[in-house]
């Protein structure tokens, strides 16, 4: 049987711990299709299973990765929409066509094994194929996986997002947005890139919260994607509108236990929903590819790294740095 070469973690103490292996290439079963990995984009969630710190656990020796697009090889026999050569890109969750998740632990590269590997066989039912004229590259597409299911997820999950709100990143839905970094340099290009109408640096404006209410004319903002947590929800509720959303995406920023605001009385004072997002169902991602393709959009991809080990684990470093502006892929020949 032929072999593939396939990247695990038999120890989750450090980047270094990656090991490369022989592998049988798979077989798909009657419903599933076998990929030819083109692109793998990392994320912060791949950078904390590999050093034991993600929150929600994940399995022994486990495949990492969460994103991925490639090409179909190969169709089960009871497989009627794919075909052989058909661009693919892959869900985070195999087992969530729609809906809320079922739990934390089947995102793959954490519960289950992920995607850093020459080819893969999912279920058709977790794949989106992605429509022959779509301008993006591989690891462009690997990209929409996480970030832009979450960022979708946070803006039409429930209360959808209108034209003329206000919210972070989102200038293609007509929304007036606003984006806040630590870094002059990152604010800079995001401006080169996106075009945001207001950016904000929270390190030298640390009540970034009253400067978005400024710049919202005393309103504030009805959608804010929170990806500092605990640390940085106080600034989120002062800067949310009367009845907006807050989509908690993330839990990176440092705090003191001592310091952490009573969330339930301004929640409760601005009648805001804080709303956990995990993702988001293949579904989101098929509807997703639709919308990136039809408004043909292109996404910053900060390096690419080749499929190796060493150079898997300089991708690790590199994400890590936190200096990165797009994202960062892992290229599979």
């Amino acid at each position: 049987m032929p072999l593939q070469t396939v990247f695990r973690f038999p120890t989750k103490n450090a980047f270094e711990d990656l090991v490369s292996y022989q592998e049988d290439i798979p077989k798909p079963s009657s419903n599933e299709v076998l990929i030819k990995v083109r692109a793998v984009s990392l994320n912060s969630r791949d950078c904390q299973i590999a050093t034991s710190r993600y929150p929600f656990g994940s399995k022994d020796q486990v495949i990492p990765g969460s994103d991925a697009a490639g090409d179909i090889v190969e169709v089960g026999s009871a497989v009627r929409e794919f075909a052989t050569g058909d661009r693919v890109v892959v869900s985070f969750d195999n087992t969530r066509l729609y809906g809320p998740a079922r739990d934390v632990v089947s995102g793959q590269g954490g519960g289950v094994d992920g995607v850093m590997a020459q080819y893969i066989a999912r279920p058709a039912s977790a794949v989106v194929k992605v429509p022959a004229n779509s301008p993006q590259s591989y690891s462009e597409l690997a990209s929409l996986v996480c970030t832009g299911v979450t960022a979708w997820n946070s803006l039409y999950g429930n209360n959808p997002l209108k034209p003329g709100q206000t919210v972070l990143v989102q200038k293609a839905a007509g929304a007036t947005t606003i984006v806040t970094s630590s870094s002059d340099e990152k604010l800079k290009a995001v401006k080169n890139i996106f075009n945001p109408d207001y950016c904000i640096n929270y390190t030298k404006t640390p009540d970034w919260a009253s400067e978005a209410v400024k710049l919202t004319g005393g309103k504030g903002m009805d959608h804010i994607l929170e990806i500092g947590g605990v640390g940085t929800i106080a600034q989120s509720l002062s800067a949310i509108a009367q009845g907006g959303v807050i989509s908690i995406i993330g839990y990176l920023a440092k705090y003191d236990p001592a310091q952490v605001p009573n969330v339930l009385l301004l929640a409760l004072g601005k009648e805001a929903v804080l709303r956990g997002i995990q993702i988001g169902p293949v579904c989101m991602l098929n509807d997703l590819v639709t919308f990136v393709s039809r408004r043909k959009l292109r996404f910053q991809i900060e390096k690419e790294f080749k499929f190796t080990r060493d150079e898997i684990v300089a991708a690790y470093n590199h994400l890590a740095s936190g200096k990165h502006i797009g994202k960062i892929c892992i290229v599979v020949e």
